[in-house]
């Protein structure tokens, strides 16, 4: 079996996908038509197109036209049954998946208890049909009040092990720094819950020195801790688990592009690196695409895809019984895929 082959066909976790960012063109289509939204193309082929990305502002534009067409909890779980379809059809068999309920909650009146529901459904669905499964990060916006993120807290402190696995903070770095939602940090962690946070993408260092003073269990990108040589040993010797996305690290412009990209020197340094699609459709990619050009542009080989896999599934917030079993399926996997010995 030839990598590419091997990379399609074993089975794989990913941590770093938005739920909102994952809905493909064919869905929105749907959801638009259902809720009398208006978009900027009318055929699924238009869309597509409309989607790539282009620069940042468009990126915004996109995604706040999706979160226009979720307007129903049957809306929440058509996109919850249509992504963990995709992810199947990669053989993703477990996701964490990131999930902004309070948008949802403030601008189309949707209870969160109600939104979980919905997600949850999908989720049974996808365990009983289709052998995957997820667990859902509820992330603070950056930009939102204190007031805002303790609401979130308590929203995930109440759903904690009903499909909910952590608090997660999202959006734009610039000017909301980890430490604004301190306190709902505080509230979570003293009730057991992990965090995970998103640093050191468009921010730096810093940025990831606050969401690790907060409790963050894993970074949320964390590729600029290379700009500071005592964060890289820090993480190193913690093994901090780092969701790497490279595809859109090059489309938000945090590298020039994906051969620029420091997952090889990341790897190098010992540190512990997974690999991610963040907002798939919209970076035009998959998980399964971000292994392929990985694997083509720095020439990795098959042990290093396999730390890749086996990294991710190791960093999963499940009760331990479920992480082993998940290990123990993927290594099984792994150990009776046949090596192309070309």
């Amino acid at each position: 079996m030839g990598l590419a082959a091997f990379i399609r066909t074993i089975p794989k976790v990913e941590l770093h996908v938005h739920l909102e960012g994952s809905i493909e063109p064919a869905t929105l289509l749907e959801l638009a038509r259902r809720n009398r939204v208006e978009l900027p193309a009318t055929s699924e082929a238009e869309l597509r197109e409309w989607y790539v990305f282009r620069d940042f502002p468009h990126f915004v534009e996109v995604y706040i036209a999706i979160s226009r067409c979720i307007c129903t909890t049957e809306d929440l779980e058509l996109i919850g049954r249509a992504f963990l379809a995709g992810q199947a059809a990669q053989q993703i068999i477990y996701s964490e998946v990131t999930f902004t309920a309070q948008t949802h909650q403030r601008h189309y009146g949707l209870p969160f208890r109600e939104q979980i529901a919905a997600l949850n459904r999908a989720r049974r669905w996808a365990e009983a049909e289709l052998g995957v499964s997820m667990g859902l990060i509820i992330d603070i916006a950056r930009d939102v009040a204190p007031e805002a993120g303790l609401e979130v807290a308590d929203w995930v402190i109440d759903a904690y092990g009903d499909g909910v696995v952590a608090l997660g903070l999202g959006g734009s770095e610039a000017g909301h720094p980890p430490e604004k939602h301190a306190a709902a940090f505080a509230r979570a962690r003293a009730a057991g819950v992990p965090l995970v946070l998103h640093a050191g993408e468009t921010a730096g260092a810093a940025s990831i020195r606050g969401a690790l003073a907060q409790g963050s269990v894993r970074l949320g990108h964390g590729v600029r801790c290379l700009e500071d040589p005592q964060l890289v040993a820090e993480l190193r010797e913690r093994q901090v688990p780092l969701e790497v996305c490279p595809t859109s690290n090059v489309c938000l412009g945090v590298v020039p592009s994906f051969a620029e990209h420091p997952l090889p020197e990341l790897l190098a340094h010992g540190l512990y690196v997974t690999l991610n699609s963040d907002d798939p459709p919209m970076f035009n990619t998959t998980l399964t695409d971000e292994y392929l050009r990985a694997a083509a542009t720095f020439g990795f080989d098959r042990a290093i895809v396999e730390q890749l896999v086996c990294n991710a599934a190791r960093a999963a917030l499940l009760p331990a019984d479920r992480r082993t079993a998940l290990i123990q399926r993927i290594q099984a996997a792994i150990d009776a895929a046949p090596i192309d010995r070309e």
